[in-house]
């Protein structure tokens, strides 16, 4: 006979919620809505001294666009051109920027996955461009397609990723020229949340346009967000023809640029926090302008890559005091102009998973959240100043993503006198481990890492002594065995297969010509 006792039916309860709860969950976590203080370590006349620095380096130093085009653009927008030297009027550079869109919304394949951007609202993206990998065993090499392919599989698994990003590592098993057409590809594919586009070139950008429309549909693209691109700059103060074209190319299909100096700090400016930022200002805002030239009212992103340079041998550094004040006041510079904001994440210059790469990466991501970032890349498995991809590196900063993401969300109230009133339950001496409230809230009241040993020093060594590189990738081995492909449309999948094959017919092979992509 079955006992439903009311005793039994809770109880019964409580397990059920319990298993629910302990299995593998790979459900994106929805956007980021960061509650956190922020920390703006200028007032607001310090703001104004550095948009007034930032104005005058536009007006009277200039900004070099190798470009005809834009040069042209700039001509026909009022802007005063002499060569290659364009110089902006703060009152232009004001009207433009002033167009561009505070906050929007990312449309992914799965519509479940779409994500907001901008204001308080914060995606998690993860690293891109290593041209090594530290593969499930740890080993350093060459990337292959297939390595690709699993880091988006491992993207679209893990929870606190908003995106699948485009090229992680690079796939050298594909020629340069034609690369970008199978990135974006195994992008779309892997994962149906949102991702980012190839702008290594004019053309490769047009390319991942069209693949977008195949996608997504031609009139969807012109008024619904659904890639990114980026385009550095060269620091100090120049933005050349490839990052323009590209530029271009998205902003006419109303796609959002990051528009990214590339800083190394005491290298490529001046070896001061406040210059630096001052430069990267007056850089970030040239660009922001120029995608309003472009096409008026396209969503836009205050982009840059810090880092600050070793005076000991001039090696790029991760994780340093200044980067993180650099942040801090390039969010509010952000504000200031009322335009989503980029950073980058989780970075690490350590050559293993080491101590050193959780130290910078732990340090980066807590700055970035408290500087209030949007669009917050490198998230995932950067190291070697990001010369390669970590697999062990990629889970674990997801999983701190994850606690950051939990952090940023601030305090749960929803259950407060419910708790409370465990603690006459229990009364002094006692304990809650049995209590209702805590068999029913255990896993939600405090995040419990999968990654992290918290046993005794007995229990681990009786299991095996695994430290955490080792714990990592046994973790994505099995995430990975466990992985199930959001499938693509058949039409839209033979589509874009048709003009992958159409465009490597089209494309020469860039090593057969010598040429630079």
């Amino acid at each position: 006979m079955t006992d439903l006792s009311p005793q039994r039916r809770r109880g019964g309860g409580r397990a059920a919620r319990r298993a629910e709860r302990t299995a593998p969950n790979f459900d994106m976590l929805p956007g980021l809505e960061n509650t956190l203080p922020l920390t703006e370590i200028m007032n607001g006349s310090q703001v104004e001294r550095i948009d007034a620095a930032s104005m005058d380096i536009l007006e009277n130093v200039g900004v070099q666009f190798r470009d005809d085009i834009a040069l042209g653009d700039w001509k026909r927008a009022g802007a005063k051109v002499v060569g290659e030297m364009v110089y902006l009027d703060r009152h232009l550079v004001r009207d433009l920027i002033s167009t561009i869109p505070e906050t929007f919304t990312y449309h992914a394949r799965d519509p479940n996955k779409n994500v907001s951007l901008g204001g308080r609202n914060a995606v998690f993206v993860p690293m891109t461009g290593a041209p090594f990998l530290r593969d499930l065993e740890d080993k350093r090499r060459n990337p292959m397609l297939d390595d690709l392919a699993m880091f988006h599989k491992l993207s679209h698994m893990m929870p606190s990723l908003h995106s699948s990003a485009h090229h992680i590592v690079e796939p050298y098993d594909h020629p340069i020229s034609q690369r970008h057409l199978r990135i974006t590809y195994s992008s779309m594919k892997h994962s149906d949340k949102m991702f980012m586009g190839m702008t290594t070139s004019p053309k490769n950008a047009e390319d991942v346009m069209d693949m977008c429309a195949i996608l997504f549909g031609e009139e969807f693209l012109e008024t619904h967000p659904v890639t990114t691109g980026n385009c550095n700059g060269n620091s100090p103060l120049v933005w050349d023809e490839t990052m323009l074209g590209a530029m271009r190319a998205f902003c006419r299909r109303n796609q959002p640029v990051l528009c990214s100096p590339f800083v190394l700090g005491g290298a490529n400016t001046p070896a001061s926090v406040p210059a630096a930022v001052a430069q990267l200002n007056a850089e970030a805002l040239s660009a922001l302008a120029y995608t309003q030239v472009i096409r008026r009212g396209a969503p836009a992103i205050y982009g840059h890559y810090l880092s600050t340079v070793s005076m000991k041998s001039g090696a790029p550094m991760a994780g340093t005091p200044e980067i993180s004040q650099m942040n801090f006041m390039i969010g509010q510079m952000a504000r200031f102009y009322g335009v989503p904001w980029r950073t980058s994440n989780t970075l690490g210059g350590a050559k293993t998973f080491d101590a050193q790469a959780g130290y910078e990466s732990a340090t980066t991501l807590s700055a970035v959240l408290h500087a209030g970032a949007n669009y917050i890349w490198h998230s995932a498995g950067w190291n070697e100043a990001g010369m390669h991809c970590s697999v062990a590196k990629f889970i674990v900063d997801s999983e701190q993503c994850a606690m950051g993401y939990r952090m940023a969300q601030g305090l749960k109230w929803d259950d407060f006198d419910q708790a409370l009133s465990a603690v006459g339950d229990i009364g002094p001496g006692g304990h809650y481990l049995g209590h209702p409230h805590t068999q029913d809230n255990f896993q939600e009241a405090f995040f419990m890492p999968e990654l992290f040993d918290n046993n005794s020093i007995e229990q681990w060594v009786a299991e095996g002594s695994v430290e955490i590189t080792e714990r990592a990738l046994n973790h994505a081995k099995h995430l990975l065995s466990e992985y199930q492909e959001p499938k693509l449309d058949e039409a839209k999948n033979e589509e874009l297969l048709d003009y992958i094959a159409r465009r490597e017919r089209e494309i020469p092979a860039a090593d057969e010509l010598n040429q630079t992509y």
